[in-house]
């Protein structure tokens, strides 16, 4: 580069992350299409609560042809911290969905065996539900199903909560717990429009009134368009307003990871022209 040429400011340090190691102590499957990966250890133990039911953990499960590593984000189902003391050792469950041999983590999930090691990056957080809120709309799919249910098991008795989850078929609807007022409906891929039978509630009457506290993730464009919707027919503010894209109908892992930044921006986008 010679000296004519500008040269771009110097950005922030990259923030360091930090890998931790675990074991697997169990596999089961929940669902035809919904794994569950118990993994244990003493780092975990070390770990403070988030206080966020959509805690999530970025698991190593492979390394990309850069030789970065390649990463996939899980919500931790639940965490069972109760036997630190005597054992030294914490239990997380995380739930992967599994589409055959489609994707990274559904592979790895129907592979992987107890004692095999895990590395993974993280907790991060950002969702909890505000118990002051006048009621709760949770929306999403098989891939934001997790965290739909930590969040119903963190709600307290006198709460109201809607929950709309698509998943694959009638085999894939799992009990859901909750000490809230909660309505569930179910939405068969296929069968049935997630964003649709939300939008059908509501024009019939049977959500309640006021702006809810909003948890909506899974597929990008469902939840873009739905975000726009809450936004404007149901006056969600932003900081009432948890919402992100999983994935990308017809985009595979890594594409829509490389196009995310775009899609936020667009999201940003949206939300200036509701100002404007």
């Amino acid at each position: 580069m010679s000296d004519s040429q500008p040269q771009a400011p110097a950005g922030p340090p990259a923030r360091k992350r930090t890998p931790r190691h675990a074991t697997v102590t169990a596999v089961r499957r929940v669902t035809p299409h919904l794994v569950r990966v118990t993994i244990a250890g003493p780092e975990l133990a070390a770990l403070e609560p988030t206080g966020h039911t959509d805690t999530y953990v970025k698991l190593v499960l492979g390394e990309l042809a850069d030789g970065r590593p390649l990463l996939r984000a899980y919500t931790v189902r639940s965490r069972r911290d109760a036997d630190v003391a005597a054992s030294g050792e914490a239990e997380w469950d995380l739930d992967l969905v599994v589409h055959g041999d489609e994707g990274v983590g559904g592979p790895w999930a129907t592979g992987v065996q107890p004692g095999e090691p895990v590395t993974f990056l993280g907790p991060g957080a950002g969702y909890a539900p505000d118990p002051e809120a006048p009621w709760h709309l949770l929306v999403g799919d098989d891939a934001a199903l997790p965290a739909i249910a930590a969040a119903l098991e963190a709600l307290p008795a006198g709460a109201v909560a809607h929950a709309v989850v698509e998943v694959p078929g009638p085999e894939d609807e799992q009990e859901l717990v909750s000490a809230a007022d909660l309505t569930l409906t179910w939405v068969h891929r296929g069968a049935g429009d997630l964003a649709g039978t939300v939008r059908a509630a509501h024009a019939a009457g049977e959500l309640p009134t006021g702006a809810p506290h909003v948890f909506l993730h899974g597929e990008a464009g469902m939840v873009r368009d739905l975000r726009r919707w809450v936004r404007t027919e149901l006056d969600v503010p932003r900081e009432l307003l948890s919402a992100s894209g999983y994935w990308r109908r017809g985009s595979d892992d890594e594409d829509w990871r490389a196009r995310k930044g775009e899609w936020k921006a667009a999201v940003d986008q949206d939300d200036a022209a509701l100002v404007g």
